[in-house]
């Protein structure tokens, strides 16, 4: 992947041993990341006169009994300044600019710590160079704060005093408390937000984790500090849980990895918002990850997906039997080419039940003949894999379907994120990239920058998505305020496989969980402008296809709508309120704003658009939309070239979408 670089050193100075206390400010001086080093290594970081952070202690505790960051003593200082722009494929934009201040501080021990300064975050990272492999026993990473802050924040789905809290399928709903204030039972899960002074907002989150487990969180009740906490390597595993295609850990290390004497560990990442937007608009994880090691990638194709296990494979009307067979598959390929939507998945059932082998295929499936059919429509297939299955034989899975014409697996239930199950996923995407094809993880944790380094990457779960509505308690499901949160938290780590595109929309009153029949909370609207709020370059249309042929003109605006993009631009937003995003492919603009349960009209800001006069086909709630969820109108109108901002009017748990085209 070719980079336009401008990397400009500012100087390599050696620091005196006296030396106690590193600063480092941000391109536009206004945040500033302060190291001190004593007997211990502290941090702090500061944007203008408030304080982000209060002084934090960092170190790595090695299994034979070193501790980087005791005793430190400093040999050098190096810093420097880059500025340079990043390709970006299959992204939200078609590039960025990566400018940040640095610090690396060498120690005498073979380590450094190395601090990033950007406008609108920091991070840092360790780096060792020992000549042997090194055992690390754990991590201190804290995260001291001088008040008791309000923070929003999900728990490990592994609830309770005496449940596995590090398995879990990283989808929970978001909750509100502040930083002593959570329950100390269930570990929090990152990304996670602190609401700081004069409404800035510190969002915290890692990158490049790669060799090294994922990192949860746990409080101090009596003191505002959050405390780093990963899992211990798995000692002992057996195969089992959902349809035998999990792995279980019945016992672990008392270490966390074991890796490389000489590496760079992951980042921790700070970012930090003046606007709520701004997080929705944040690049940092990915300048953070590692470059790609894809040299060619012309073949990875995003693009939206016809799928079926949401609605059940629930289509009517039709001579034949729905279900999972090569009739009920064709149907969708059908439905699939004639909208030109990109690939057709196949999800869980297609292989033989409780058998955890990719090759074993139901006497109802013809895999090859529903490939060749697919592709003589320009059509393309993914497959579902658990977990286990695609573990056993990855090479020979790989090998086997991309030689039968499938494009991409979406493997699920990986539901750790200790050192082995984060290795499994750098080695998962490496070995499909080899044969050309997608990855789509679900049952995983939060991004950290993959999809940098593997771009075959092209979608993550790790969020409280659609799925959901189909079961569970209808009071305690709320999904309006979900969306409106997950923006600014969970897309701040990366993008995210949601599966929006419900046909049937129901009102705050009305809903209730179907599995079979499932629907959606919120309008019609809603449901479409998430397809521009939301950054998933392979992106789901969950519904059935006799539903979205019901609603062609819904269906239309969908298919579309590009999954990548040439510019985003958060226009407006506040947590757990409502959001607006903008993004461009080519000289077309889309725009979706959402809102949770309360109705709100807004005046749009539109001044980013270029010069000259725009065409808005646009969606927007009808007048009973709070009634039956629905309910929607269009229409078009027009800016000429003094007008750049739109009025809209959002119902309860509604949105509004739009089509710019320039005149």
């Amino acid at each position: 992947m070719k980079k336009k670089i401008a990397l400009l050193v500012l100087s390599t100075i050696p620091f005196a041993l006296s030396a106690k206390e590193y600063k480092l400010t941000s391109p536009d001086g206004k945040l500033k990341t302060v190291v001190n080093v004593e007997k211990d290594i502290t941090y702090q970081i500061s944007h203008e006169s408030d304080e982000v952070l209060s002084p934090s202690p960092i170190a790595l505790y090695l299994k034979d009994g070193k501790v980087l960051g005791e005793n430190p003593k400093v040999k050098s200082v190096k810093r420097n300044s880059v500025n340079k722009k990043l390709d970006t494929p299959f992204y939200k934009r078609i590039a960025v600019t990566d400018n940040y201040n640095e610090m690396v501080i060498s120690f005498s021990d073979n380590y450094s710590l190395v601090f990033r300064a950007y406008n609108d975050g920091s991070a840092y990272r360790f780096s060792t160079s020992f000549p042997d492999s090194i055992i690390i026993e754990k991590e201190k990473a804290d995260f001291t704060f001088s008040k008791d802050y309000p923070t929003v924040y999900i728990y490990s789905n592994g609830k309770g005093e005496n449940r596995d809290q590090f398995k879990t399928s990283f989808e929970e709903q978001y909750n509100r408390s502040t930083v002593t204030g959570h329950n100390t039972y269930c570990l929090q899960l990152l990304p996670m937000m602190v609401e700081l002074e004069n409404d800035k907002k510190l969002c915290i989150t890692e990158a490049d984790l790669e060799d090294y487990p994922g990192m949860f969180i746990v409080n101090d009740t009596i003191n505002p500090v959050l405390h780093a906490l990963m899992a211990p390597l798995p000692k002992t595993t057996y195969q089992g849980g959902h349809n035998m295609l999990q792995r279980m850990v019945t016992d672990r290390e008392d270490y966390i990895a074991k890796t490389n004497g000489k590496r760079d560990f992951p980042w921790r990442v700070f970012g930090v918002s003046v606007n709520d937007i701004e997080l929705a608009n944040s690049d940092l994880v990915y300048k953070l990850a590692s470059p790609s090691r894809i040299e060619d990638v012309s073949w990875i194709k995003p693009g939206k997906v016809a799928w079926e296990w949401w609605n059940f494979w629930n289509i009517h009307n039709v001579e034949f039997r729905a279900g999972i067979n090569n009739e009920t598959y064709k149907h969708y390929i059908d439905f699939a080419s004639r909208n030109n939507i990109e690939y057709v998945i196949l999800d869980e059932g297609f292989n033989v039940n409780l058998q955890a082998d990719m090759m074993q295929i139901i006497p109802e499936i013809d895999l090859p003949m529903l490939t060749a059919y697919a592709n003589e429509r320009n059509v393309d297939l993914i497959l579902w894999a658990g977990y286990w299955a695609f573990n056993r034989d990855m090479e020979g899975v790989a090998k086997h379907y991309s030689e039968m014409g499938i494009k991409g697996f979406k493997i699920d239930f990986l539901d750790h994120d200790d050192q082995d199950m984060i290795n499994f996923t750098y080695k998962a995407a490496e070995v499909c990239a080899k044969y050309n094809m997608l990855v789509d993880f679900h049952g995983v944790s939060k991004p950290t920058g993959i999809q940098r380094t593997y771009p075959n990457v092209l979608n993550y779960e790790g969020v409280y998505g659609l799925e959901q509505t189909k079961w569970g308690e209808a009071d305690k499901i709320d999904m309006p305020f979900n969306d409106v949160t997950i923006p600014f938290l969970r897309m701040f780590a990366g993008p995210l496989d949601y599966t929006q595109g419900a046909m049937r929309n129901a009102a705050k009153r009305n809903y209730c969980p179907l599995y079979y029949e499932p629907m959606s909370q919120g309008t019609r609207v809603h449901q479409l402008a998430l397809y521009m709020i939301f950054d998933s370059p392979l992106n789901m249309l969950c519904d059935s296809p006799s539903n979205y042929e019901k609603e062609q003109e819904s269906t239309s605006f969908i298919a579309s709508i590009p999954t990548t993009w040439d510019e985003t631009v958060a226009v407006n937003g506040k947590v757990g309120e409502y959001i607006t995003m903008a993004r461009r492919k080519g000289d077309t603009w889309f725009l979706g704003s959402v809102t949770n349960w309360t109705p709100r009209e807004m005046n749009i800001d539109l001044s980013f658009l270029p010069a000259g006069k725009y065409k808005v086909e646009y969606f927007k709630d009808g007048v009973n939309a709070d009634r039956n969820g629905t309910d929607y109108n269009t229409g078009v109108t027009t800016l000429d070239e003094n007008t750049r901002t739109l009025d809209i009017r959002m119902a309860s748990g509604g949105g509004y979408s739009a089509k710019i085209v320039k005149m």
